[in-house]
């Protein structure tokens, strides 16, 4: 059987997706990426901590499968971190998950398995891979486990990619992951998902960035009418939609609506000011569609917490599009991801680039 790159995290549900393709006969060999100097300090539920490339080795050596650990730190910080920080300090709001799986979980782990003249490699997304004889190519297509679908984290792989991955727990439950790793005596088949970023503690990036790049100027915070209501303590501590922190006071709840950076500012209102309908996606890759169409109706999910909406998307050219939901949707974000789906299919995604009032 053919050789597989597998990338262990630690977790359970890529050390049972080892399992299974071991059991499939491939040939299996385990990788897991060293990204940062300080894994070892991590107080939260995020990934890449020492215990996490520990549970990654016991699980290989149960599965009787070699096992490396791989020195990703320099890429990792160049691509990711230094992006996170860069995007916040520009007024967005990154999704760093989605910089690690472009640059560093497929673009460097294909780049390794080229070297190492291994055909594929294999992860434990919730995602399926599979070919559509109409279009003549591959597609990602969502888990069997809604719930748990991952999708959205996926949106930036290439065809030449998609053709040479695996995912063996696409059309599996997460419960039924747990129990294969229970089965399999794996010390992790308990263990809780990760849910933090695995380079900020606590969840505060505003600290963070403020270690890495030195204190932020405070600015106004203003209604829409341009009255100063108080004074924020730096862009990057904010994100939109945030309601708590703000210390203002207006007789009801008040949200972050939007951060302007050139005069460092941040507008807030009410929860129904929340609300907009369209948007411009740049930096879009296609995948479940061959010619792009002027005009389509598709769900586009904008944060992956978020279900998907309807929503007219229309081509402006083959990297950028508009999107206008069908019904408005709260805290459409800057920096985030949106993603395209008709039916099953990821028709493609891109980072939102501008909200139109």
């Amino acid at each position: 059987m053919e050789k597989v790159l597998m990338c262990m995290s630690g977790g359970v549900d890529s050390s049972t997706a080892a399992s299974m393709l071991v059991d499939k006969g491939y040939d299996v060999v385990g990788i897991n990426l060293k990204l940062m100097d300080s894994q070892g300090d991590q107080e939260s539920k995020s990934c890449c901590s020492l215990d996490d490339v520990e549970d990654a080795r016991n699980s290989a050596f149960k599965l009787n499968i070699p096992f490396y650990v791989l020195n990703m730190k320099k890429h990792f910080n160049d691509k990711v971190i230094k992006h996170f920080i860069n995007s916040y300090k520009a007024g967005l709001t990154p999704n760093p998950c989605i910089e690690c799986n472009r640059h560093i979980k497929f673009d460097e782990v294909f780049k390794k398995a080229d070297q190492l003249g291994i055909k594929y490699i294999a992860t434990g997304h919730y995602a399926k891979v599979e070919y559509d004889d109409s279009l003549g190519k591959h597609v990602l297509r969502k888990a069997e486990d809604r719930l748990k679908d991952q999708t959205y984290f996926l949106y930036m792989l290439k065809q030449e990619q998609l053709k040479r991955l695996l995912l063996p727990l696409g059309n599996y439950k997460k419960s039924e992951v747990r129990k294969i790793a229970k089965d399999n005596n794996f010390r992790n088949h308990q263990k809780p998902d990760s849910q933090d970023l695995c380079f900020v503690k606590n969840k505060n990036y505003g600290k963070f960035i403020e270690e890495k790049t030195g204190r932020e100027k405070e600015g106004d915070i203003l209604d829409r009418k341009s009255k100063i209501l108080g004074k924020h303590k730096g862009l990057s501590k904010y994100t939109i939609g945030q309601r708590k922190g703000l210390n203002i006071s207006n007789g009801y709840p008040m949200y972050v609506l939007e951060k302007n950076k050139d005069k460092n500012q941040i507008i807030v209102g009410s929860k129904n000011e929340r609300f907009r309908r369209k948007f411009i996606v740049k930096d879009i890759n296609y995948m479940y569609i061959n010619d792009i169409p002027e005009e389509y109706l598709a769900k586009v999910k904008i944060r992956y917490s978020k279900r998907e909406e309807n929503a007219i998307i229309k081509k402006i050219n083959d990297s950028i599009a508009s999107v206008e939901f069908i019904k408005p949707q709260p805290d459409i974000t800057p920096g985030q991801g949106a993603v395209f789906y008709i039916d099953e299919n990821v028709v493609g995604g891109g980072i939102i680039n501008k909200v139109i009032k």
